[in-house]
């Protein structure tokens, strides 16, 4: 990890750099200034939610699908377990992206807004979608079945700007990664880039959705989205809301 000291909290004058365990380390801080908000005024446009690498944008996204078939598309029912707001994400957008195990593993709110709901759900260890075949790496490859079956954490965002509205961000564990900590409460505002909650220990995924009629232009920062693609900064814009 180049520039750790100057990235992250730690103290480089103590025994493992004055961290207290595993735990303390992997969910480790960035220093103030190192991962600034993007256009922090600006309430058109969102940010990154985690230190990660854009895996895939889905549009028009149904309610039920057969979500293990090759091409593993999102099943808004099966990714939110049939909550009581489902039905306001049928027909919306999905944006999904990866966290490494080097990743910083907190997660940020990417609007301005208040939180409606949270819920943590339990789920699988290590399932993969047999169509993607062997993946040695688990499950890298089925990135998009596993938001359906593992554990993930959901934290639903009510934006300040209307053209936005009521999102969610969708912590997803991959392989054993199941600790999936939500530190916000319902009711609570957030600013954007404000700390949402954090993963414990391993490689890990993510997904924002948005209701249809949300007008959104991406920007990956000259990716395209895959398993190739870079990590983007936390707090730095992924995409502007259109009127």
């Amino acid at each position: 990890m180049p520039n750790f000291e100057r990235d992250f909290e730690c103290d480089p004058t103590q025994p493992y750099h004055g961290f207290r365990s595993w735990d303390d380390f992997f969910t480790r801080r960035f220093r103030e200034g190192r991962r600034p908000v993007a256009a922090p005024g600006d309430d058109a446009i969102i940010v990154n939610a985690c230190e990660s690498a854009p895996y895939r944008i889905a549009s028009a996204v149904q309610r039920r699908d057969r979500f293990w078939i090759k091409a593993q598309p999102y099943s808004v029912a099966h990714m939110l377990l049939d909550d009581a707001l489902t039905e306001l994400f049928v027909g919306g957008t999905v944006y999904q992206a990866f966290l490494s195990a080097f990743s910083y593993h907190r997660w940020h709110s990417p609007v301005d807004g208040c939180v409606v709901k949270t819920r943590v759900l339990d789920g699988t260890y290590y399932s993969e979608t047999l169509a993607e075949g062997f993946d040695p790496a688990g499950p890298n490859d089925s990135q998009g079945y596993i938001t359906e079956v593992a554990t993930r954490a959901l934290v639903f965002i009510e934006a300040d700007n209307p053209a936005i509205g009521l999102m969610c961000f969708m912590a997803v564990g991959m392989a054993e990664v199941s600790s999936c900590e939500i530190t916000v409460r319902e009711g609570q505002r957030v600013a954007k880039g404000g700390q949402l909650g954090m993963f414990h220990f391993g490689g890990s995924t993510h997904c924002l959705l948005f209701r249809p009629g949300v007008r959104l232009e991406f920007d990956l920062h000259g990716q395209t989205p895959g398993l190739q693609a870079r990590n983007i900064p936390v707090n730095a814009r992924i995409a502007t809301v259109q009127k």
